[in-house]
């Protein structure tokens, strides 16, 4: 379930990343940059991805802390759970401030940058600690090979230090939310069926 979950979190979030950053380009005159009816469109699907993506995020946190069991330990799972609500708290509220572009009473260029800001610097930074946290949990447990282990601290760490002035950064945290989900589904499939 983890697998399957976090495969649909992973291409959902992914989606709704690309679709608000090519309908709502940052730096470089988009303050300037009136919103055309593609681009309303573009975010509008962005934007009705988000919830979703948020649900399936959820379900992905639970079937994570089930495959790890009662041997988890309870402060990094403290962590592990604070951050995850968290992130989909800044989620939920930057895609808020990006659909106030589509109000033409609004300032566009307040909900722009709100919405950047809310993601790339608040969002991805709980994204981070998340994905550390996780990472540190199947290290210790044994339920993640060295390797995926690995990656999940360099990508917490890409996210943590990088997201918020790397452009399109935050795609590291549906690309690793894949990659875990692929390997739970692999290991899922080997895994011994109890009656």
């Amino acid at each position: 379930m983890a697998g399957l979950v976090g495969v649909v979190f992973a291409v959902l979030l992914a989606a709704a990343i690309v679709l608000a950053r090519i309908a709502l380009p940052e730096g470089g005159g988009a303050d300037q940059v009136e919103v055309t009816s593609g681009q309303r469109d573009a975010v509008t699907t962005a934007l009705e991805l988000v919830p979703f993506a948020g649900i399936a995020f959820l379900w992905f946190m639970g079937a994570l802390r089930a495959h790890t069991g009662d041997a988890e330990d309870r402060f990094v799972s403290t962590v592990f759970l604070g951050s995850g609500l968290i992130f989909v708290a800044c989620l939920f509220g930057a895609a808020a401030a990006a659909g106030t572009v589509l109000d033409a009473d609004q300032p566009q260029l307040f909900g722009r940058h709100f919405a950047y800001t809310l993601l790339t610097t608040f969002a991805m930074r709980m994204a981070a600690v998340f994905v550390l946290a996780t990472s540190t949990i199947g290290r210790k447990l044994g339920v993640f090979p060295r390797a995926l282990a690995l990656g999940g601290y360099l990508a917490g760490l890409v996210l943590l230090v990088v997201g918020s002035s790397l452009p399109w950064s935050e795609l590291v945290f549906p690309a690793w939310a894949l990659i875990v989900s692929l390997y739970l589904l692999k290991a899922g499939r080997r895994a011994p069926r109890t009656p």
